[in-house]
């Protein structure tokens, strides 16, 4: 048993190493890079601040799957009036379209750094490409070949160390938040968490552990709902690794851009190029390279990640199966949704949009649909109805209730800002 010990804990690390590479996607590549530029280095505290935020949000998902036995539109829908349910399906289902079309998008620019094809044919034939893994059951070997790809990625960490920060100044923008109140700055605020908190995040993790549970043999696991403490112990443990793996990128990619591009006065980022350039300390001339793999990585595996949530909260509001083990013919609006899904965010793509700028607004409006879904998460965590002796202790209402606060809190202000027309 020693010996087979230190590969169960090699294996656990490399999952949550991979993980969380693949949970920084495109769009939040892309909101994180600008605002390293946007900011430098006084924009490190979001990384330690949004910490406990991304645990609760992945956890409480999860735990809905596991211990409910259904997705979160399908537990929103038993638990709460449709008045309720359809503006919250919608507000996420927009936010899933956006953020696939933002990707894509961000895929596009990227290949197109090593490629000169156009951006809209790279567009379509990589959503062709996911949708296609999707309907013929091809997504699982793939996404293996991306998340590793994914680690590409982890060129940002080289590239801030490389960059030579001044130490000091990591520590205080580390530990010490600066906030300004204009609406410029809670704008990219409110990216940042949008991008963390992602609707999709819900929306993919609950039904993961759902359909975990169909590929352990329960067919309708939502007829035995309850899960043992092992397997909630389980849930906390993989969740944390995940996230904090994905937490350390985040920091990374905002001291690499803020170290460089905003040292040197870029605090914008137009262009993929702008962005790849962040990694030239490490990378030099490959820097491009290293950035393309890493964002074609993420994005293949997020793009049917964001398509499929999309189909998993239209299907369960309508009450129709939603597995990604059924065949198109047992879920037909399921998987008629993921495809068109990526048909509309292959067209938004067409309309021109500035894709870098696109990817921070997908970030933008996703925050906005943060507060409400969390507190419609935190309502059905604690109630022992759904969850039995599993409702949130203590320590988890807290930190649910406290992001649920924040979080709304922030985009109030920002909306405030809007209206008072503060720039």
């Amino acid at each position: 048993m020693s010996k087979r010990r230190p590969r169960g804990v090699f294996r656990l690390l490399g999952a949550g190493v991979v993980t969380g590479a693949a949970d920084d996607d495109p769009s939040a590549i892309g909101t994180y890079a600008s605002a390293g530029a946007a900011f430098g280095l006084a924009f490190l505290w979001i990384a330690p601040a949004l910490l406990p935020m991304m645990f609760i949000v992945v956890y409480l998902s999860g735990k809905l799957g596991r211990v409910y036995g259904k997705g979160l539109f399908g537990a929103i829908y038993d638990r709460f009036p449709r008045w309720v349910v359809w503006p919250a399906m919608a507000g996420a289902f927009i936010g899933n379209v956006i953020e696939a079309a933002a990707n894509l998008g961000g895929i596009g620019v990227a290949v197109n750094l090593l490629l000169p094809a156009p951006v809209w044919s790279i567009v379509v034939v990589v959503a062709i490409g996911v949708t296609a893994m999707q309907w013929f059951g091809s997504y699982v070997w793939l996404s293996r070949v991306f998340r590793w790809l994914a680690l590409a990625l982890f060129a940002y960490v080289g590239a801030a160390i490389l960059a030579r920060p001044d130490i000091r100044e990591v520590i205080r923008g580390t530990l010490v938040p600066s906030v300004t109140f204009d609406t410029r700055w809670m704008a990219m605020l409110v990216a940042c968490i949008g991008t963390s908190l992602s609707a999709y995040v819900y929306t993919w993790q609950s039904n993961q552990e759902v359909e975990e549970r169909i590929a352990n043999g329960e067919a309708q696991p939502w007829r035995h709902p309850g899960a043992s403490s092992s397997q909630m112990r389980r849930l906390r443990r993989d969740v944390a690794v995940g996230v904090v793996f994905s937490n350390l990128i985040l920091y990374f990619i905002i001291m690499a851009t803020g170290a460089t591009l905003h040292a040197a006065g870029q605090h914008e980022i137009h262009s993929a190029a702008q962005a790849a350039t962040a990694l030239e300390p490490l990378a030099g001339p490959a820097a491009r390279w290293l950035f393309a793999l890493g964002v074609v990585g993420v994005g293949c595996l997020a793009v049917p990640v964001m398509t499929t949530g999309a189909a998993y909260d239209l299907a369960q509001a309508f009450r129709q199966p939603s597995s990604l083990h059924a065949k198109p013919r047992e879920a037909p609006l399921f998987y008629v949704t993921i495809a068109g899904v990526a048909a509309v965010a292959v067209a938004l793509n067409l309309f021109g949009v500035n894709p870098m700028r696109a990817l921070v607004w997908s970030g933008l409006v996703q925050g906005f649909s943060v507060p409400p879904l969390l507190c419609l998460m935190m309502k059905m965590t604690g109630d022992r109805r759904m969850m039995g002796d599993q409702v949130n202790g203590r320590l988890v209402r807290f930190l649910g209730w406290a992001t649920t606060a924040s979080t709304g809190a922030a985009t109030v202000v920002l909306l405030v800002l809007y209206a008072r027309g503060d720039a």
